[in-house]
């Protein structure tokens, strides 16, 4: 995604220096330590290095590429007419609608033991992120839009070689019942 964001911008991947170090946690390490002039990390991360005043957001990957299906839920479509799909999908409802709709600070107080590195204010923050782009709708339907987006990305990546038919890989959303 974000070489997909660099070319969206303009900006030649292969132009860069890129240095791979490990997992996020190493890359975090890394950055502190002075290694690299920026570094791509996920909220909130980021946020806790702006935070610790060792560095600076200056852009926004899910600003450059906008929506995108990217966190999407996959089940077969025979597990689709189960009937504990139903059960599942009003939980899983009411989950997104909560990050949606419920103030960044609260949701950082009932998540903070998941992030024991970061501080609540800044969990709250990176979760205020989230909300002001879209990256979470109270509706669980994958959109056209979006599918098309995450198709742009892979083929970018070279992850895939064609665009596949947005009917032979979403299926609605199972409703309420």
């Amino acid at each position: 995604m974000f070489r997909y964001a660099l070319h969206k911008k303009g900006v030649d991947f292969a132009s860069l220096t890129a240095i791979d170090v490990g997992d996020a946690q190493a890359m975090d390490e890394a950055f502190r330590a002075g290694r690299g002039d920026y570094i791509h990390q996920q909220g909130p991360a980021p946020q806790q290095l702006e935070n610790d005043e060792r560095g600076f957001i200056v852009a926004s990957v899910g600003e450059a590429i906008g929506p995108v299906a990217f966190s999407s839920l996959m089940a077969s479509r025979r597990w689709l007419g189960n009937i504990m799909v139903r059960a599942f999908m009003r939980a899983y409802r009411k989950a997104r609608t909560y990050v949606v709709e419920t103030p960044p600070e609260e949701i950082a107080a009932a998540q903070a033991h998941f992030f024991p590195r970061i501080e609540v204010e800044v969990l709250a923050r990176a979760i205020a992120s989230y909300q002001g782009l879209g990256c979470w709708t109270a509706n669980p339907l994958i959109t056209r839009d979006a599918y098309d987006a995450a198709l742009d990305v892979f083929l970018h990546a070279g992850a895939i070689t064609r665009r596949h038919a947005y009917e032979d890989v979403v299926a609605p959303p199972p409703g309420e019942g």
